[in-house]
């Protein structure tokens, strides 16, 4: 091409940009836009979350600011005493990551959190403390460390800490709900009960002996999309770690890892979040790995580091730290001791709508 070929064409480009630029003011109040300005960003090469990881220090930082909001507000007039863990990168949205909430919630000895319901799903993870119950359509359990507890979509629950032999301490939760999701198909919905506390119309561990030991109710509908199990005990959890340990090498990646399941179907315990219980034996240096799904983690035992995305966390007991989509991850033991961790993701909606991608590096 001639240079003064070359010169014509692109003085017509420049002419091309100040109509384009004109055409776009004129389609902008008919609520238009050209797609072609947009189209990389609206479908990246790869995934662009816009969160980053996070940790959040329970015993130096968490905890004592809930004892200080215990000062300030009861459980009773705060419906739920709980400090939102938001993501950096998400002021004021109450997000964790774009598709899920995660907040720590504290009651104290003679407190009670009153019923209500919502459409969101909710799970509680017990960080600290014991003696607290919940009682979830008519079924209570007592709290325990470590252990994994379901509220279903639209299930009366309340929550009361009348601890254990007449002795009772504070306790407190990891609270991991589907908020941002529900927010984002705008179906949202709450009530208030009439009475502050449901009446227990089922014996403790009542779901645990129907539906715990691979046998259902003969009459029971099997087409529920939550457990019947509401409350799976941290000791039967951990104690499956170990026997999977005592079977099987570690996954040079997630060490042992088991997912909690809904007996019925195999599948996730919720429609919308996954949960899962790790180990990682003491010195394990885990490889890298990234998923679609963001994953939030409570430290339950032991001490380590999660390298997340270029950055490094050290952990301890009843950390809370978040790992964004598509960020590398690799997580890495303390000599000295075993780390088991908790966490849970939006995984099922992933593999429901079929986008869940993985990669192990």
């Amino acid at each position: 091409m001639s240079p003064a070929s070359l010169q014509k064409k692109n003085a017509a480009r420049t002419d091309s940009g100040d109509e384009r630029a004109a055409y776009y003011e004129r389609i902008r109040p008919l609520n238009l836009a050209p797609l072609w300005e947009s189209l990389h960003t609206l479908v990246p090469r790869e995934p662009q979350t816009p969160c980053v990881p996070a940790l959040w220090r329970y015993d130096e930082v968490i905890r004592p600011l809930l004892m200080q909001s215990a000062e300030l507000i009861t459980a009773e007039e705060a419906v739920r005493r709980v400090l939102i863990l938001e993501n950096p990168a998400l002021p004021g949205r109450a997000s964790i990551t774009q598709s899920l909430y995660a907040g720590l919630q504290l009651i104290m000895p003679g407190e009670v959190a009153p019923s209500h319901r919502h459409v969101q799903s909710a799970l509680r993870f017990i960080v600290d403390g014991k003696g607290a119950y919940t009682t979830v359509e008519g079924e209570r359990t007592t709290m325990y460390p470590g252990d994994f507890i379901i509220t279903p979509s639209w299930a009366w629950h309340d929550h009361g800490n009348e601890g254990i032999n007449g002795e009772s301490e504070p306790v407190v939760w990891l609270d991991g709900l589907d908020i941002p999701m529900l927010r984002f198909f705008d179906a949202g919905f709450a009530e208030n009960d009439e009475k502050r506390m449901q009446g227990v119309s089922r014996p403790e561990g009542s779901s645990l002996a129907r539906f715990g030991h691979n046998m259902v109710p003969v009459r029971h509908d099997l087409s529920t999309a939550t457990s019947p199990i509401f409350s799976y005990p941290y000791a039967r959890s951990r104690e499956a770690l170990e026997q999977l340990r005592k079977n099987e090498a570690p996954d040079a990646w997630h060490g042992h890892k088991l997912r909690y399941v809904n007996p019925l179907t195999g599948g996730a315990p919720m429609p919308t979040i996954a949960t899962f219980l790790q180990l990682l034996p003491r010195g394990f240096a885990g490889k890298v790995h990234r998923s679609t799904d963001g994953s939030v983690y409570s430290v339950v035992e032991g001490r380590g580091t999660a390298h997340i995305g270029g950055e490094s966390f050290e952990f301890g007991p009843r950390d809370t730290f978040v790992v964004p989509s598509w960020a590398p991850l690799r997580l890495d033991a303390a000599a000295g001791e075993d780390v088991v961790l908790f966490s849970f993701s939006d995984r099922p909606v992933q593999q429901a709508m079929g986008v869940l991608r993985e990669a192990f590096l």
